[in-house]
């Protein structure tokens, strides 16, 4: 089905890389105006006149830069449809490792950034007569790791946010939707980073249905921000959704 998406308009931070960049392809692809936004301005607009959008800088931890992005939104198109709010770090510290200045940048990043996003969306979304936002957590903000408190703080926070936010909007009635998305291991640069293959190219995923305890790819989680931007799933709010191949149904993990 082309066009799933026609004719709306997406923003989507961290869009330069890794999954981000897959959401805006996705996008874009079924016919939405995406604007992909980041902190590697340079990268954004690659990938913006790669798939015909704009492109703007935006650090999500700067309420100036989300204001001045937002501005610029109304200015040239009146409208938002879609936000994604995807721009995300990690650093493998565990509890006594991790400084309270890491601590808080994995809030500022996760939780400030999205906490912004939706802050100043959802007016203008809601001039436009509705919209989707899809936050993005993660399973590990479901499951113990020893390693990264920090982000299974923040990705925790997400969660509990975005059904907040999706109470918020249905009992004022202003049309808009808001959901989160829980990836697993995706092959993205991040990942291979961790896995000690930076800079290496990204490994291939097979087509079809993966056995367990492989790797996804960026298009996977590409795919449900789709369903999730698209009117197809209209009857859908303050769901959170693992896109993770089964990891945390596994009772064995």
């Amino acid at each position: 089905m082309a066009g799933r998406v026609k004719g709306k308009v997406a923003l989507v931070t961290g869009g330069a890389m890794g999954l981000g960049k897959a959401d805006c392809q996705r996008l874009a692809e079924e016919g939405a105006h995406v604007i992909v936004t980041d902190r590697e301005v340079e990268l954004a607009h690659k990938i913006a006149e790669e798939i015909q959008g704009d492109a703007y800088e935006l650090d999500v931890t700067q309420e100036d830069q989300w204001k001045h992005v937002f501005a610029a939104i109304e200015e040239r198109y009146g409208r938002l449809d879609i936000l994604v709010n995807n721009a995300g770090n990690v650093i493998f510290e565990d509890i006594l490792e991790c400084s309270l200045d890491h601590f808080r940048l994995h809030m500022a990043i996760h939780v400030e950034g999205t906490f912004l996003g939706c802050k100043y969306a959802i007016p203008l979304m809601a001039m436009s007569g509705g919209g989707s936002i899809i936050n993005m957590s993660s399973t590990a903000s479901l499951m113990g790791y020893g390693n990264i408190p920090a982000y299974t703080a923040a990705k925790g926070a997400i969660r509990s946010m975005t059904k907040s936010i999706a109470m918020f909007c249905q009992d004022e009635e202003n049309k808009i939707r808001c959901n989160v998305l829980m990836p697993g291991g995706i092959e993205t640069p991040m990942v291979q980073g961790v896995s000690g293959r930076a800079g290496e190219p990204p490994m291939e995923i097979p087509e079809g249905v993966l056995p367990k305890d492989s790797l996804g790819a960026p298009i996977d989680v590409a795919n449900a921000v789709l369903y999730l931007a698209s009117d197809e799933s209209r009857f859908l709010t303050g769901v959170e959704i693992p896109v993770d191949n089964g990891l945390f149904a596994r009772p064995e993990r």
